[in-house]
């Protein structure tokens, strides 16, 4: 989008993207990661979703710790976050997007890795379903980061390869699961939770703040409605 918008993305734009992508990472959240958590520790009889519950907080926690030790910026704020660095604005930006990517890569890592095991109950195409969703949403986050690089006077090509590598965490966090297969199986629904929980606390900390800034948050909420119907769908057809 770097290349065909000629000035700053349109706020009403910007938050319908950002609803789109909060959307989506609840719906894949929800269908993809917590609810396959709970049905493969029904062994554990009504206790079955203490694994997705513990999982779901240490992600949390673990994305909260984050937040507190690696400085960024948010897009639509003046005030870093984070241990102080002398870090250009344009970095700090960029490195609020790619620490919130890692977690959406260790979604499609883990379910991978299940999948591989022959141990997990999910299928590869519930695999793809996931992935396709991800991927889905990462463009409306590219261009969130990519257009207002370009607006702060990073030229074109540097704005649209910073907007690229903020999301090349993804499979480095899709392959460091994947690497230790032998010590997720065992806990993968603990795995699957902690992918959940990292992903809600970017949706709540980041893009719904971001996206009920200012006037017409309404926008948003109906980017939401539609990224999170979208990726239920893709969820139940494909999987």
């Amino acid at each position: 989008m770097v290349f065909f918008m000629k000035e700053a993305m349109n706020k009403k734009l910007e938050k319908a993207l950002l609803g789109f992508a909060a959307g989506v990472m609840v719906a894949a959240s929800a269908w993809s990661l917590l609810i396959p958590a709970i049905e493969m520790s029904e062994k554990m009889g009504k206790w079955q979703v203490m694994p997705a519950a513990v999982g779901f907080m240490f992600g949390v926690l673990f994305l909260l710790v984050l937040d507190h030790i690696v400085p960024h910026l948010h897009i639509e704020s003046d005030e870093p976050e984070g241990i102080k660095a002398k870090l250009q604005k344009t970095t700090m930006m960029v490195l609020a997007v790619t620490l919130h990517n890692f977690p959406e890569g260790m979604a499609v890592g883990v379910v991978l890795a299940g999948i591989a095991s022959g141990t997990s109950t999910m299928t590869l195409m519930s695999a793809l379903a996931l992935s396709i969703g991800i991927a889905i949403q990462n463009f409306p986050e590219g261009a969130i980061i990519s257009m207002p690089l370009k607006a702060e006077g990073v030229g074109k090509m540097k704005a649209f390869l910073m907007g690229t590598a903020s999301g090349l965490v993804e499979p480095l966090g899709g392959l460091l699961v994947i690497a230790l297969t032998s010590i997720t199986i065992p806990l993968l629904p603990y795995f699957l939770s902690f992918a959940a929980g990292a992903m809600i606390y970017v949706v709540i900390e980041e893009l719904i703040p971001s996206a009920n800034i200012g006037k017409h948050s309404n926008i948003a909420t109906m980017g939401f409605a539609i990224g999170f119907t979208l990726m239920m769908i893709l969820d139940v057809v494909l999987g």
